[in-house]
This record gives C-alpha cells, structure tokens and sequence, in this order.
C-alpha cells in the first residue's frame, strides 16, 4: 500500500506521496519550478499528502471539482526516512491514508522532495471528462 523506490545506491530511498489540489495551490507549486509546496494559510495548520493515487484522485474529482471547478492530482517522491517522523493518519476506510505535517515544518519538508512534483491527472466538471498528465 505504501510505495517506496530506490533510485540508485547513492541515492536516498524515497517515498511516494500523491497530493490532490485545486487551481490556486497548482500555480504556486509551478511558480516555484514544480519543486516546492506552498505555505499554509492560516486556516490550515496542517499539509498532507496522501499515500495512494486513489485516494489522491476521489478528493481532486469530489471535492476539489465541485469547489474550483478543477481538481488536479500530483505525485511526488519524499525521502522515506525524513517522512517517517509525521504520522500517518487514517482518515475513513483502510486506504485513506494521509501523512500529517505541520504547517510551520513544511519548509523543512520541501527540502526532503527528491526530483520534481508531478501533475498525474486533471479532472473538470462531467461533461469536459478527466484528462491525464495535464489539462
């Protein structure tokens, strides 16, 4: 359920995470060249990604269509050991899993991304359908 990879011996071993969002929090990931996760607002103390693209995907096209008009799925790769000292949660069923990072530790967080965040998918209302790897 978990994914992890290794890219080479000298290379950490990673975790993969996948991150649904809405139009807004895109722009800013793309503005800082697909690398880093923008800062909370202050009505969110809490970032998390989650641990499985499904998951990842029923939010984008739930929730974040219905809110913005668009909801977009990305994966990253954090290092695995870094990650291991946020806890994962279990929002609902058994695969709803979401790794919990405080807002004023996701700084330290985006320094532990190896390579660049992904757009995977991009859904809009019904009668436009999804669309993989972009829009």
């Amino acid at each position: 359920m978990i994914e992890t990879s290794r890219r080479s011996e000298a290379a950490p071993t990673t975790l993969a995470l996948w991150r649904p969002t809405g139009p807004e929090e895109l722009a800013l990931v793309e503005a800082s060249g697909w690398r880093a996760w923008p800062p909370r607002l202050p009505d969110q103390p809490i970032f998390y990604p989650v641990l499985n693209e499904d998951y990842a995907i029923r939010i984008a096209r739930d929730w974040n269509v219905p809110a913005s008009g668009v909801g977009h799925v990305t994966r990253f790769e954090i290092e695995a050991d870094f990650a291991a000292r946020y806890p994962v949660r279990q929002a609902g069923g058994e695969t709803i899993l979401e790794l919990w990072v405080p807002a004023e530790e996701l700084a330290e967080f985006n320094r532990h991304i190896v390579g660049r965040i992904e757009l995977v998918r991009s859904f809009r209302p019904a009668r436009e359908g999804p669309s993989e790897n972009g829009e």
